[in-house]
Parts: C-alpha cells; sequence; structure tokens
C-alpha cells in the first residue's frame, strides 16, 4: 500500500532552482515517485511511497522558507501511481497566466467540507467548477456550472464572458485539491466580487469527510496519477485513461469502435494523426512486451496528466 500526498502552498521562493537539486536527491533516497512543481509562488504536486518517505519529505517542505504551515492531503493506493520522480520549475505552480494574481494578499472565504452542502444549496449562490472540462465530465457537485475551459488558463476570459450572469449573487468554487480556488478567488475579489467562497481542501478533503449518504458529490473526481479517479472515502474508480489524449475513459468509451487501447478514445479520436496512431501503437507495443519480460515501462504512467499535479 502507498501513501500519496497531494500538496500546494504559496510562498516566495527567491530562488526555486535552488530548491530542486535537494529534493530529488531526498525522494531517490527515500524511493518516492511523482511530480513537484516549484516556482516563484510556492510549490505544488502529487508524490507518493512509503509512510516513512512521504513523512521525510513533508519534513522537508515544512523546513523550506515560509512553508512551515504547510497542508496537504493523504489518500493510498494499492499499486505505485507513478513512473518517476520529477521536480520541474515553472512561472506558475498552477498556471492561470495572471501576473497580478497573489493568493498570498487575499483569498475568498474557506468553507469547510461541514458547511459546504448548506452554502451551495442556497438560492443566492452560484457554484462554479474551476476544473477543466475532461475533469467535470466525469463528475461535479449537483447544479454546478461548468465553463467548459481545457486549461485554467481560460477561467479569467471565460469570467469575462459570462460575468453579468452572477449578478447579486453569492460566488462558491471549488476544484480538486483547493489549488486553482486560491486564484480564481483572489482574481475575482480583484474584480470587485465580494462574496467569494471556495472548498476548503477541495474535492478531495470534502469525499474524504462527508458520508455518501449526505453528500452532494456526483460521479468520480479525476486526480492527477495512475488511479485516475476517486470516490468517497477516496476509493479508487473504475475510470482509466486514454494513453493518447490522457482522458478519463470509461467501460462503456472503451465498448466504442473508436476505442483502441493506448491509441484513441472517442474523445480524441479526431485529434491526431494516422503517424500519430502509428506512433502511439509503436507505443503500446512495447509497453506490452515490457509487461511480459515483468519490467516497468514509463508509458504505464503516460495516462497521468503530464504535469502529475493540479495545473
Amino acid at each position: 500500500m502507498f501513501i500519496v500526498a497531494a500538496l500546494y502552498h504559496f510562498t516566495r521562493f527567491p530562488d526555486p532552482a535552488a530548491l530542486r537539486a535537494p529534493l530529488l536527491s531526498l525522494a531517490g533516497a527515500q524511493g518516492l515517485r511523482g511530480s513537484l512543481l516549484l516556482a516563484r509562488e510556492g510549490i505544488n504536486g502529487t508524490v507518493a511511497g512509503t509512510r516513512a518517505g512521504i513523512d521525510a519529505l513533508l519534513a522537508h517542505i515544512r523546513a523550506l522558507p515560509g512553508c512551515a504551515d504547510l497542508d496537504w492531503k493523504e489518500s493510498t493506493a494499492a499499486e505505485m501511481p507513478f513512473g518517476r520522480m520529477k521536480v520541474r520549475l515553472k512561472r506558475e505552480i498552477v498556471t492561470m497566466g495572471q501576473p497580478d494574481v497573489d493568493p498570498r494578499a487575499a483569498v475568498g472565504h474557506y468553507v469547510q467540507p461541514q458547511d459546504w452542502n448548506a452554502l451551495i444549496s442556497a438560492p443566492d449562490v452560484v457554484v462554479i467548477d474551476t476544473r477543466n472540462d475532461y475533469e467535470v465530465a466525469i463528475g461535479t457537485f449537483e447544479g454546478a456550472i461548468d465553463p467548459k475551459t481545457r486549461s485554467f488558463r481560460e477561467f479569467p476570459d471565460w469570467w469575462q464572458k459570462n460575468a453579468h450572469r452572477f449578478h447579486n449573487k453569492r460566488v462558491a468554487m471549488f476544484c480538486t485539491g483547493g489549488i486553482r480556488c486560491e486564484k480564481s478567488t483572489n482574481y475575482l475579489l480583484s474584480q470587485g466580487i465580494e462574496d467569494v467562497y471556495h472548498l476548503k481542501g477541495g474535492i478531495l478533503k470534502y469525499l474524504e469527510v462527508i458520508p455518501e449518504e449526505d453528500s452532494l458529490w456526483q460521479g468520480d473526481c479525476f486526480v492527477f496519477d495512475g488511479r485516475v479517479s476517486l470516490r468517497h472515502g477516496l476509493q479508487q474508480g473504475d475510470y482509466d485513461s486514454c494513453h493518447a489524449c490522457r482522458r478519463p475513459v470509461s467501460a462503456q468509451d472503451k465498448a466504442s469502435p473508436d476505442y483502441e487501447r493506448g491509441v484513441s478514445c472517442p474523445h480524441c479520436i479526431d485529434e491526431y494523426s494516422p503517424a500519430d496512431r502509428a506512433r502511439f501503437r509503436e507505443r503500446e507495443h512495447q509497453m506490452r512486451l515490457a509487461a511480459s519480460r515483468g519490467e516497468a515501462h514509463l508509458g504505464r504512467h503516460h495516462s497521468a496528466v503530464s504535469a502529475q499535479a493540479e495545473d
């Protein structure tokens, strides 16, 4: 059994590049796998390993400048959900493309999972899912608005085009683990929206602590690792991932004539060229050869979103 820790923290790192090598060294020594993103604005990532390994990593991160109050969420995986360990340097730890957005200055009102149902059921509250379209497609909160964005970078433009719809409404937003809402609520505050709320700990915390019989969540929650989706109690769902487009695929999707393992699915059948498909088939072939030899192949974990962090 592996411990999976999803974490983020906004703080000021004057030289994030200097933090990379020590993190990689520690992760390697502890046998950890996953991805961490470093930027001047902080750290974000998801990492899996043993209890001792995760504890060592968290202790290291909490000792970094401004990270003493690091918050994280844990779940488990029967198999290692990542192929390798990566520590990447980025402009932003979650990409919104708005240089004036700074969650350290101000964010919306945090709402604990236990209080979320009452808030989003109020008639003067509009609920917005800040995640990408492929994530929303497999699960969201009852009555939530789907902006149908392909990346978080599109959210500000969507808001500008739709803000008029929410006049005199309180705005409640949510995402997988909370990081996107740190930026989206700061952005709305900068747009003059005062009554802005977001789910503390994100969907993952809600699914962890709210009993299914009391829940307003519908479906599965997409996660950025090889497990693909989680349900109430943070139990792994039944979704697989298309190795071509990395979107989640259901049993129904896999029954479609457009589905070819490792090559295509109903969501991406028209998105790639014949040359791309040939390359995907060869990759799938190599993966199966590796499996027959009892070897790991990194392509097996291509199903996780490339950043392997909430971005």
